[in-house]
C-alpha cells in the first residue's frame, strides 16, 4: 500500500530554519488580492513596507511553506501520485502576532492518518517558534484519493451545524485571471494551479486556484469587514475546502458574528454560490 500509516506516524519530525522579510509578506498579500484599490489606506497596510501588518494566514507560506504540504507527501511511509492529492482543510493557531521579518525553526510531522474509505487523509502538523518562543501551529489536511479502505480510524468529521439566521455581512471579492500564477510565487509550485495538461489529468478542465489562496482571501475579508482591519485580533482560523475556485471567478464571503468568533462560508458566485470554504471559523479577541 502506498501509505503505511504506522511508518508515517512513527517518522522523526523534520526540522529546519525558515526566514522571511517584508518582500515575502507583500508578495503573499498581493497573491491573495490585496492592493485594490492601490492607494486605499486600508490596503496599504498590506502592501506598503512602512505600514505593513502580517495577515496570520501568511503562516501557510512563510519560509516558502516549509515543511508544507508537498514536503509532507515525501515523509517516510508515504508514496502517492500528486495528481490524486487535494488539500482538504487548513487550521492555524496564532500564539502571537507574526513579525514582518523573522527567522524561526519549523518542525513538521504527520500527526494523524485517517481512512475515509475512498481516500486517505493525512494531517501534516507544523510548529513554528523563534528565539522568543512559539509563533504558530498549523495543521494541513491532505486528501489522497483512492488510498483509503485499509480499515483504519476514520478520524473526526470536523463538520459544524450551519450558522443560524442571515449573515451579518456579505462581501464579494473578484479573483484575477492571473491570481494563481501570482500566488504560486509564494512557494506552492503544484502544477495543478498553472499547467492545463496537468489539471486535466487531475480531473479539472483548467487550472484551479490554490485552496490556500482562497483561505487567505477569506480571512482578509473577515479582518477588513468585522475586525476593524486589525490582524492581531486573530487567534485561530480553520476551514474545510469544500470546492474549488477558478481564476477569473468571484468569491462571495458570508459572515456570522458569534461570541469570540466569526462563522464563515465562501462560495463561487459564477457557479450559483457553489461551496468553496465550509466549516470555517475565525477565532478572535
Amino acid at each position: 500500500m502506498p501509505i503505511d500509516a504506522a511508518q508515517a506516524l512513527a517518522a522523526e519530525p523534520r526540522t529546519g530554519e525558515i526566514t522571511w522579510d517584508h518582500k515575502d509578506v507583500q508578495l503573499y498579500h498581493l497573491g491573495i488580492g490585496a492592493g485594490r484599490p492601490a492607494t486605499d489606506p486600508d490596503e496599504l497596510r498590506y502592501t506598503l513596507e512602512s505600514r505593513l501588518h502580517v495577515l496570520p494566514s501568511f503562516a501557510t507560506v512563510a519560509g516558502n511553506g516549509s515543511p508544507g504540504v508537498i514536503s509532507g507527501l515525501s515523509m517516510p511511509g508515504i508514496d502517492v501520485d500528486l495528481a490524486r492529492v487535494l488539500h482538504g482543510g487548513q487550521s492555524i493557531e496564532v500564539h502571537r502576532p507574526i513579525p514582518v521579518r523573522g527567522t524561526a525553526t519549523a518542525t513538521g510531522r504527520i500527526a494523524a492518518v485517517h481512512d475515509k474509505g475512498t481516500a486517505a487523509v493525512l494531517v501534516m502538523r507544523t510548529e513554528v517558534a523563534d528565539a522568543e518562543g512559539p509563533l504558530w501551529t498549523s495543521d494541513a489536511r491532505i486528501f489522497v484519493r483512492g488510498e483509503g479502505g485499509w480499515g483504519g480510524d476514520r478520524g473526526p468529521s470536523g463538520r459544524l451545524d450551519p450558522p443560524a439566521g442571515e449573515p451579518d455581512r456579505t462581501v464579494e471579492r473578484a479573483v484575477r485571471e492571473d491570481q494563481a500564477l501570482l500566488y504560486r510565487l509564494s512557494g506552492d509550485w503544484n502544477p495543478l494551479h498553472a499547467d492545463p495538461d496537468f489539471a486535466k489529468r487531475a480531473g479539472f478542465d483548467r487550472p484551479i486556484l490554490h485552496g490556500l489562496c482562497t483561505y487567505g482571501m477569506t480571512l482578509k475579508a473577515v479582518v477588513d469587514t468585522l475586525l476593524d482591519g486589525d490582524v492581531t485580533r486573530v487567534r485561530g482560523y480553520r476551514a474545510r475546502f469544500a470546492g474549488v475556485v477558478f481564476p477569473g471567478e468571484t468569491l462571495r464571503v458570508r459572515m456570522w458574528r458569534e461570541e469570540g468568533r466569526v462563522r464563515v462560508e465562501a462560495g463561487a458566485v459564477d457557479r450559483d454560490d457553489a461551496p468553496v470554504l465550509a466549516d470555517t471559523v475565525v477565532e478572535h479577541s
